[in-house]
């Protein structure tokens, strides 16, 4: 167990950014090492989960959820081991994840833990496949996107963290599935490592006529992880009484302008749900996903990549790659060496 006289590093939020956010936006910190009192466990961070929404919260105004406060912690999720417990129930060596932050040990309240069994899968497939975004990937999917077998879906950043599982979701539901990505080397991740029937590289000079050309029978179902222009062209291919779950506004949120849609009448014409969601307003879900995500798991029928930097030092560098897409699968940091 740590003494008292070690320094527990964290990194805190420094400085809000116009844009893109640069390293000067973060500040690593060393504090000295707090012991759990009653109903409190200390925990070691193995890896941290660095995603897309924390560069929501680092706007000045508020957003689907309170923004970051200069000084705070980075927000995040960790996976790691107890390393001394007054929590009923969780005991020193338990593997954890929780919202615990960027920095090396973290307290936590009972409420703030949930155990999962390092046998049944590696401890960091709970941060991606196995945990939050696996969920979130399903509820969008199940619940908004209501898929039906031999229906068209696309999804839009197919080889990162969420749209991989969506896609692989999709057909064990029987669907045809289209990606979209950046680059040929992420689609040909998505159509042989996840399972897409095809792929579409939104960085091509052809990529609008590459797309409907993907989809000849429509879309039934859009899955949005981007935003932006790449809606537009996805808006004119949509069938009748189409859903889009918008699960995220990646290519928007370092924009000083918001993008305007163009083709915004086609949600009119073509009679199209479109419906934005935030995972925590819907709790109720999350043990039928859970059950879904761990069964689909274990068949072996969802695969799951990860991009990993070592280092908490290195997280903000980490978080900007990942937000300029350098990333397959889901973006880790390496907390400990030895992990």
């Amino acid at each position: 167990m740590p003494s008292t006289a070690d320094l527990n590093r964290r990194i805190v939020f420094s400085k809000r950014p116009n844009g893109m956010p640069t390293v000067d936006c973060f500040q690593l910190e060393h504090i000295p090492l707090e012991q759990p009192g009653p109903n409190q466990a200390l925990v070691h961070n193995h890896y941290l989960s660095v995603d897309p929404y924390i560069r929501m919260r680092m706007e000045e105004k508020d957003s689907y959820t309170a923004v970051m406060q200069l000084g705070d912690v980075l927000v995040g999720r960790t996976v790691g081991k107890i390393v001394a417990s007054g929590i009923a129930g969780f005991e020193p060596g338990d593997w954890v994840v929780g919202r615990l932050g960027w920095q090396d040990y973290s307290l936590a309240n009972a409420g703030d833990l949930q155990k999962i069994d390092a046998q049944v899968a590696p401890p960091t497939a709970y941060l991606g496949s196995l945990g939050s975004t696996g969920i979130t990937a399903w509820v969008g999917l199940m619940e908004f996107g209501k898929p039906k077998a031999g229906e068209t879906v696309v999804v839009s950043a197919a080889s990162g963290a969420v749209g991989s599982v969506v896609g692989q979701l999709a057909k064990l539901e029987g669907c045809r599935v289209v990606g979209i990505a950046g680059g040929a080397r992420k689609c040909e991740i998505v159509r042989n490592e996840f399972n897409f029937d095809d792929c579409v590289d939104y960085k091509s000079p052809t990529f609008e006529r590459d797309l409907a050309q993907a989809v000849p029978e429509g879309v039934d179902i859009y899955y949005d992880n981007v935003g932006g222009p790449i809606v537009d062209m996805v808006l004119p291919l949509l069938n009748n009484f189409a859903r889009i779950p918008l699960c995220g506004l990646v290519s928007q949120y370092n924009a000083t302008e918001p993008y305007g849609i163009k083709n915004y009448r086609e949600l009119f014409n073509r009679r199209v749900t479109l419906r934005g969601f935030v995972l925590s307003d819907h709790k109720d879900l999350w043990p039928a996903a859970s059950k879904s995500l761990a069964q689909a798991y274990a068949s072996g029928k969802l695969k799951y990549r990860e991009s990993i930097t070592d280092g908490l030092e290195n997280a903000p560098q980490a978080f900007i790659d990942m937000l300029n897409g350098s990333n397959i699968g889901k973006q880790l940091v390496r907390l400990r060496p030895d992990a």
